[in-house]
């Protein structure tokens, strides 16, 4: 198998029905290549006809995208961002639009209520605009409010807007003009099949991404139910710090960013508060940026899963609600080894029956 062939297999594995970030390395992990995945993937799944993207709709795709000058560039690519990388729910592809060297910068993630403020609008664009003369690449969601503001704030410097749906849809139409100049400029990023529409639950793996490329996230007002929180929390998971800028109590749109510095994250007031709380990561290579060094695709990883000759279902869906609960617990709370839980799992999430989460856990799908 060809590096290429290679690539586009794993483009036909991250397309495919069931398939997410967690399940895909995890697919690697046991046949160790793409190619191997798919044709597993039809003995795995025993109970439902899972739908595997045809080798045809994923070089259309990539030539698509080719002709609108964006760039698709796979996990194990000397320019998929080292930062990205660090984290357990990685996307396995990404499509890009603009200067892809941007996303290897050091970067802050600046997020916020969509129905800011006059003055929090102003703060992101300022934040972001020193920001960008301090070197720092601005990474925000192309939302409307203070996403819009921090891009606008940032588009001299150099911006990334993580995008919900494919790389070519432009959400909110509003922001079309912004969205063009961020395509000539900066760069837009989503690990969504071209041409998807933004859906709900896109969001919040959006927003992992915002959170994955920044080494700091700065929450510009947020009300409790914000977006921008889950941001924040992700953030704070994926080890990154986390900064808020605080507001009247008496403004609804304070009550999320009063929370978290409250609950201990770092309050800013400027973009120099924010450089002098960002530290440098260490970037070291990580298992996840060998994964197309050579044909063979060869993936570490510190456990090899085995597949259960018996069904197991009965003994572990029992266990499971909507609430996410570790893989660990299960394991002991069922007296079953854990080769037997990961392959069970892994085999229900193809099915579209459990979620698989970051930090070893899992539920129900909703």
């Amino acid at each position: 198998m060809s590096i290429a062939g290679e690539r586009l297999d794993w483009l036909r594995l991250a397309r495919t029905e069931g398939v997410g970030p967690i399940t895909f390395h995890r697919l690697l992990s046991k046949y160790e290549t793409a190619t191997r995945s798919l044709d597993a993937l039809p003995h795995i799944v025993k109970n439902k006809k899972i739908t595997i993207c045809s080798r045809d709709d994923a070089e259309r795709e990539i030539e698509a995208l080719d002709k609108i000058n964006g760039r698709m560039i796979f996990a194990g690519d000397a320019d998929y961002p080292l930062s990205l990388s660090a984290i357990e729910d990685a996307p396995p592809v990404l499509s890009v639009i603009g200067n892809i060297a941007l996303l290897q910068k050091q970067s802050v993630a600046i997020v916020g209520s969509r129905n800011a403020s006059l003055n929090g609008r102003k703060l992101a664009h300022r934040m972001a605009h020193e920001l960008g003369g301090g070197g720092f690449v601005v990474t925000s969601g192309l939302a409307r409010g203070i996403d819009t503001a921090a891009h606008e704030g940032a588009i001299e410097s150099g911006t990334v807007a993580v995008v919900a749906g494919g790389v070519d849809v432009v959400y909110p139409k509003e922001n079309e003009t912004l969205y063009k100049q961020i395509c000539e400029r900066g760069a837009v990023v989503s690990e969504c099949a071209l041409g998807m529409q933004p859906i709900a639950q896109h969001f919040p793996k959006r927003n992992r991404i915002v959170s994955g490329l920044s080494d700091g996230c700065v929450v510009v007002e947020a009300n409790f139910r914000s977006g921008s929180l889950i941001t924040a929390r992700l953030a704070a998971e994926q080890g990154r710090d986390v900064m808020a800028v605080p507001g009247s109590p008496l403004d609804p749109r304070a009550e999320g960013t009063n929370a978290l510095i409250r609950d201990g994250v770092t309050l800013v007031r400027n973009a120099t508060d924010v450089m002098e709380t960002v530290q440098s990561f260490l970037k070291g290579p990580t298992a996840l940026q060998h994964g197309l060094q050579d044909a063979a695709g060869h993936y570490e990883s510190a456990e090899i899963i085995e597949f259960p000759v018996e069904n197991l279902r009965e003994t572990i869906l029992p266990e499971l609600s909507t609430t996410p609960v570790g893989v660990d617990e299960i394991i002991r709370t069922c007296n079953l080894k854990s080769a037997e839980v990961q392959g069970t799992l892994l085999e229900l999430e193809l099915e579209g029956a459990v979620l698989r989460l970051p930090g070893n856990k899992v539920c129900l799908a909703k």
